[in-house]
């Protein structure tokens, strides 16, 4: 083992984890330990590292050799089956930064304290604990004028021995370090990251989260979980979240929750947005109606190339709306005038700019009407290899389109998204 045996967590997050030959493994993203009734000092068990796909393994600390030079040595095999917290277990950038604590100060006096970093320690047996933790001085709970002679924030280390309240979990605590650690993650990877957090942790990550980025989490979430996640979440933040979210994904959720509830969050929505759910949620969840989206991309005839290829550009347009631009005559909100057809984007980069979009429309594709299966939809998407279907009422005015993700979503087992068949038995 290097002779550097203490390490604080902060510094050992990120770090890159290789085996005994060099070849990289992967990423410490957290660090696991656990509270005993009769030590003083929470035993760090192992680490969490993201390996390549973006999934979290176990590497217990028996199996790390170094610390050092910027590196994670480990020897053996990896566990290379999906991390999955246990209820004895705790983990440090998730659950205590940030957490408020009662620490003695250099003085002895007992302060009010949030947790910034913990501090680890190898002993002579190879195992490894909690010996140290940095804290930030706060002002005294329910007082938010800071003691005389003190500076506000003051930062400090002190031994484990001397701080309490390191597993209480009552109070509210911040988000905001912990989201730091995820800035880098793509939506999905981030659902994920929440999907393994305690739900008072689960909790406090939704209220910190902006509502667009709220919006994404919740689109990546099974339905039981996003009702879990918004449950202590105000309405009218419900209610702005819903209208950054995809109309059908919103309407799933909302069709989740009580009635009441329902009809709560809708008005307090603008009233368009409203309308458009309102609309998704009379239709069955296995039709093209329960499974389309109302904001498809759509133009008149007469704009140009170089406008739709600018439209389908936006940041906010998801993969699979990009690809198809659906053409109607006035008005272009769903529902809107009589569908004219489509136009795929490949198509588009293949025409000068200078042209109009009427000029280039697919019209062999047949819409399908609300009613439609999903075993009609999906056998359209595939026989025509298209990414997205236009979805027409009965006067041939197009309400929405449903996409191949929406289709797949629909089709995959409820939790599909839990990837339990890789839970990890680490031990």
């Amino acid at each position: 083992m290097s002779t550097s045996t203490r390490v604080f967590v902060g510094r050992l997050a990120e770090l890159a984890v290789f085996d005994p030959l060099g070849d990289p493994v992967g990423r410490v993203r957290d660090v696991v330990l656990t509270f005993s009734a009769t030590r003083t000092r929470p035993r760090v068990i192992g680490l969490v590292v993201e390996v390549p796909g973006r999934r979290r393994v176990f590497v217990p600390m028996t199996r790390v050799t170094s610390v050092d030079g910027g590196q994670v040595i480990t020897t053996g095999l990896v566990n290379m089956r999906r991390f999955e917290q246990r209820p004895n277990e705790t983990l440090v950038l998730a659950e205590l930064i940030e957490r408020h604590v009662r620490v003695r100060d250099e003085q002895g006096e007992l302060v009010d304290a949030t947790v910034e970093d913990i501090g680890l320690e190898q002993n002579h047996a190879r195992s490894w604990s909690v010996t140290r933790v940095f804290v930030r001085r706060t002002s005294p709970r329910g007082s938010s004028i800071p003691r005389l002679g003190r500076r506000r924030g003051e930062t400090f280390v002190v031994p484990i021995e001397d701080v309490s309240g390191l597993r209480d979990t009552s109070d509210e605590q911040s988000a905001a370090r912990l989201l730091e650690q995820y800035e880098d993650l793509k939506p999905a990877d981030l659902a994920e990251a929440i999907h393994d957090l305690p739900a008072k942790r689960r909790a406090e990550v939704a209220a910190a989260l902006a509502d667009d980025q709220l919006a994404d989490v919740l689109e990546e979430l099974p339905e039981d979980e996003q009702v879990e996640l918004i449950a202590g979440l105000q309405n009218d933040r419900v209610a702005d979240v819903l209208e950054a979210m995809e109309p059908d994904d919103a309407a799933d959720l909302l069709a989740e929750l009580p009635t009441e509830r329902q009809e709560e969050l809708l008005q307090l929505m603008e009233p368009d947005e409203a309308a458009d759910l309102r609309r998704l949620l009379t239709y069955d969840e296995n039709t093209a109606g329960g499974l389309m989206t109302t904001e498809p991309v759509i133009l008149g005839p007469d704009a140009s190339i170089a406008e739709a290829l600018a439209v389908v550009r936006r940041k906010e347009l998801s993969t699979a709306l990009a690809c198809t631009v659906f053409v109607c005559r006035p008005p272009l909100e769903t529902p809107t005038g009589k569908f004219l057809g489509m136009v795929h984007i490949q198509r588009l980069l293949r025409e000068p700019p200078h042209a109009s979009i009427g000029t280039i429309l697919d019209k062999d594709v047949e819409p399908v009407t609300t009613d439609a299966t999903v075993g009609q939809v999906t056998r359209l998407l595939a026989t025509y290899d298209l990414v997205g279907l236009p979805v027409v009422d009965e006067n041939g005015l197009l309400v929405g389109a449903v996409t191949v993700d929406d289709v797949l979503d629909h089709l995959l087992p409820d939790d599909w998204r839990e990837d339990r068949h890789e839970v990890t038995t680490h031990g």
